[in-house]
């Protein structure tokens, strides 16, 4: 079993693939015999708030439960799932002929010029406005934004000569959800789940020339998601063009084994599918090359796998495998101790002749990774600390659409803290995420589900799990088990199936040999916030992922009486009922706070609850919660307490915080704001306090030293006490209050880095903190009391970008005063403008404010705590200049060069 692999006085799971391709290949460019070419540009956008067309994909919805009006497309739609579904006699058969559909938007002759132009990946939500207050179609669990509706989007598709007798496929890598596919009037398929990426055939329906036409209809219900999932096609779409006889989709993978610095035995399995009506014979040639992941550019040839020889029939599909070395092989590993080398291995088809049927290029990793019980998480053979974060997938002010820049940029500056991975949550991410983390070294948790058949929310995923869950599962890991970056399958986030006995541990045991059977290399589990160690669903995973329940739900004094479960922490009892099984947080802390903001007096526990009342860390009023990174969510715990309870089981392989960024929608412990505050870093991406915390922790030769809280207040609370508590990895601090000190202090214990001066009473002025290592000076800090807002200081995250309106400048707007302090409350209303030659445009503006209704596609923009954001694009080479104003204050300028 692959799981079996047992060592003396510790138990293992030895997941010896450093496999993986990154991506579904990445042929972006003409290859022989394939093309890939990307349709997000020129899309005509409709949109209805409600369901005027009359299509759904069923009923089951609660909006759709009394409409006897509508026509249901689902016995057309679930075929789609059938490359997925194992069983045969599972498959769905296809009507013998097509709906009748009334709406004429899927018919070709369709004048849609008065709709909206718009490019892929496109968010219709993002742009608001936010629906504020109660009793609204969108509320604060969704983000306050119109998520929901029916979107249209359709766009011609040009077919050549040179597409004669080729096969033509769409590749929609996710859609917003219940997708329906037409073309040229004919519905070709789609699918409901809107994280999945998925593939139609439209070879059948096309017709040569310029005047064929895809409709694609996607339906985005209310009460569907404890987050916002954005609203459209938020992610790439792409037609593939191949021979009809090729590799199939995400039809290589690519596995290690007897991994160590001076060889590696790579097997390779390869799928080629026949659409032709006879039998094709052909060869299969695959090479091996080092890949640049910064350039893109192929290498030395490294190996070659044996030539092959594959038979496979008419309307069929077949596989052949092949085992090669390689030799002083580059492996694959997370920053700073390792390299995240890559390679390709390019597979070719060859047909009796010897011409090349299709090429098909794949981008892999070779590494070694073992999970044991007792050491932890190996990668070739170092144990590696797991220190992650939770994301969701909107990129802020940018919505759900997804930009790769902007994710870049989120994975940049979650290095920069220390974080070596990422659990996607919770739904498998876009593609080019794991090309991101494959290329600087990320480790992923890949998620399938936030539920199974029990719901969080009336119109969820548990409407369609029965049909579709075995497909969207297959679909996940066949896309993405090539990449290096994956480390881990999750079939579920603390799914109510949990503690419902056998009934939910047999669902689990279905999902993951589903998993298993496609992906024999990494293990399966399921995050869970309530199964005790004594119940059947743990059992069935090859991982134990804890959310919460490791430091303990509610079982300290401020927690008492609040309502919900409390457990105790459960590392050491888990650990005792599985000794077999490694263990990881896949959430810990839930710590909430808005950045920049305090409140008095501060708690005197190391975590709290944020009750909502003032006292408590919390404000009502200002919906705010202080930046001290003591307060929490009512099941949450502070970073303080987390890494005590990690550091006292050593056995635990790492965290997942919860969470990194900031995110739209389930805005805890207030719910009439529009975004979380739960993120180490705000939604503008600016750090709160608590970074620097884990900046700390995680970079332990990184010198650290930050002093919280600012130290601009007015008149009254001079001579009130004002805690001020300094992260460091120092083991010794020393403040000082205007040249007064206010004491040295020992650091308390290995896993605290907060040192704390609870007395200090409010003077103007200056605090500075000194803070000591090993009896030498490691890191300092100071904060002063600032003057009044009189500049604006503006800086680019990157000056040189491209100008093919895709790449993005962040831009950081600090409000200053004479003296060029952060003036730390600021709020003053700033204007951002581009111009230039460059075709700049500002995109999106933000602060870090979760109360801030003001659309993020607006120009202007508050400060918040001093900060504001502004998003830049240019749509051709040239200079660009961004220019930040405000009323009564000094503009600031940047240039940027577009390339």
């Amino acid at each position: 079993m692959w799981l079996s692999h047992v060592i003396p006085n510790a138990y293992r799971l030895a997941f010896l693939g450093s496999l993986l391709l990154s991506v579904d290949a990445k042929p972006l460019a003409k290859e022989e015999g394939r093309e890939r070419i990307s349709i997000n540009a020129g899309w005509r956008f409709s949109r209805s708030e409600y369901n005027t067309d009359k299509l759904a994909y069923d009923l089951s919805r609660n909006d759709y439960a009394n409409r006897t009006d509508l026509t249901v497309l689902k016995p057309w739609i679930l075929p789609s799932a059938n490359d997925f579904i194992v069983d045969p006699a599972a498959r769905y058969q296809s009507p013998s002929s097509e709906p009748t559909i009334s709406s004429p938007f899927v018919q070709s002759d369709y004048d849609d010029t008065e709709w909206e132009s718009v490019s892929l990946p496109h968010d219709w939500a993002i742009k608001g406005p936010f629906y504020v207050g109660s009793n609204v179609p969108v509320a604060g669990g969704m983000g306050r934004l119109p998520v929901h509706g029916i979107g249209w989007y359709r766009r011609k598709v040009e077919v050549t000569k040179a597409d004669e007798g080729r096969s033509i496929y769409l590749d929609i890598d996710g859609a917003m959800s219940y997708s329906m596919v037409w073309l040229n009037g004919h519905l070709v398929g789609g699918w409901p789940y809107g994280y999945s990426s998925y593939r139609l055939h439209l070879t059948p329906y096309l017709k040569l020339g310029d005047d064929n036409v895809l409709a694609i209809r996607v339906d985005n219900p209310g009460n569907s998601s404890r987050w916002y999932p954005g609203g459209g096609i938020y992610r790439n779409v792409w037609l593939t063009k191949t021979e009809p006889t090729h590799i199939g989709q995400w039809g290589t993978f690519i596995t290690s084994k007897k991994v160590s610095k001076s060889s590696a035995i790579l097997d390779l399995a390869v799928q080629v599918e026949n659409v032709r009506n006879s039998s094709q014979k052909l060869s299969v040639v695959t090479d091996v090359y080092l890949l640049n992941s910064a350039t893109g550019k192929t290498g030395a040839k490294v190996a070659s796998f044996p030539r092959r020889t594959i038979t496979v029939a008419a309307s069929h599909k077949a596989s052949v495998n092949a085992s090669t070395t390689v030799k002083k092989p580059a492996l694959w590993g997370p920053p700073p101790s390792q390299s995240p080398n890559l390679h390709v291995a390019v597979t070719r088809l060859y047909n009796r002749n010897n011409d090349i049927v299709d090429t098909f290029s794949t981008n892999f990793g070779i590494r070694s990774v073992v999970f044991d019980a007792d050491q932890g998480f190996l990668v070739n053979g170092e144990r590696i600390r797991i220190q992650g974060v939770n994301n969701h997938h909107d990129l802020g002010a940018l919505g759900a659409a997804f930009n790769e820049r902007a994710a870049e940029r989120q994975l940049e500056v979650l290095q920069e803290l220390g974080c070596n991975a990422l659990r996607v949550s919770h739904n498998p991410p876009a593609p080019q995420l794991l090309d991101l983390a494959d290329r600087m070294g990320i480790l992923i948790y890949n998620e399938a589900f936030d539920g199974w058949q029990l719901s969080k929310n009336p119109n969820d995923f548990h409407l369609i799990f029965d049909e579709w869950s075995e497909a969207d599962v297959r679909a996940m890991v066949r896309r993405d088990r090539n990449h290096p970056s994956v480390i881990i399958w999750s079939i579920g986030n603390e799914v109510g199936e949990q503690t419902t006995g056998e009934t939910g541990a047999a669902v689990a045991r279905r999902l993951r040999e589903i998993v298993h059977s496609e992906d024999k290399t990494r293990p399966v589990t399921a995050s869970m916030n309530a199964a005790r160690p004594n119940m059947p669903l743990p059992g069935e995973l090859d991982l134990i992922s804890l959310n919460y329940q490791g430091e303990g739900i509610r079982d300290t004094g401020p927690y008492a009486g609040l309502p919900g479960i409390t457990t105790p922490p459960l590392y050491v009892p888990f650990h005792e009922a599985f000794p077999d099984k490694l263990i990881l947080s896949s959430e810990t802390a839930a710590t909430v706070s808005t950045r920049g903001t305090y409140f008095f007096p501060v708690t005197n526990w190391t975590s709290a609850p944020a009750n909502y009342t003032i006292g408590s860390g919390g404000n009502d009023t200002l919906l705010q919660v202080s930046d001290y990174g003591l307060y929490t969510a009512p099941f949450g715990a502070s970073p303080d307490k987390v890494f005590v309870a990690q550091d006292n089981a050593s056995f635990v392989a790492g965290e997942f915080v919860w969470a990194g960024w900031d995110y739209i929608g389930e805005p805890t412990p207030y719910y009439a704001a529009r975004s979380s505050y739960f993120g180490i870093i705000d939604l503008a991406g600016f750090k709160k306090d608590r970074f620097f915390q884990y900046q700390a922790r995680w970079r332990p030769d990184y010198p650290v030293a930050h002093i919280l809280p600012h130290w601009t207040w007015g008149p009254d609370r001079v001579g009130e006490v004002t805690p001020v508590h300094v992260f460091s990895n120092g083991d010794l601090a020393e403040l000082w209050v205007n040249n007064k000190s206010q004491g040295r202090l020992p650091r308390e214990s290995e896993s605290v880095y907060r040192f704390r001066w609870d007395n200090v009473t409010y003077e103007a002025g200056e605090v500075r903190v000194v803070t000591y290592k090993k009896g030498k000076e490691w890191a300092s800090d100071r904060v002063v009391t600032a003057g009044e807002p009189s500049a604006l200081r503006l800086s680019a995250d990157r000056t040189a970008i491209a100008g093919n309106g895709l790449d993005l400048s962040f831009l950081t707007v600090t409000v200053v005063d004479n003296k060029g302090n952060v003036v730390p409350q600021a709020d003053n209303e700033i204007t951002f403008t581009a111009s230039g030659g460059g075709g700049g445009e500002v995109v999106a503006t933000d602060n870090g404010d979760p109360r801030d209704f003001t659309s993020f596609a607006s120009r202007t923009r508050k400060a918040f705590s001093g900060l504001a954001l502004g998003i830049v694009r240019a749509s051709r080479k040239g200079e660009v200049t961004v220019t930040a104003s405000a009323p009564g204050l000094a503009r600031a300028t940047v240039k940027l060069t577009a390339k």
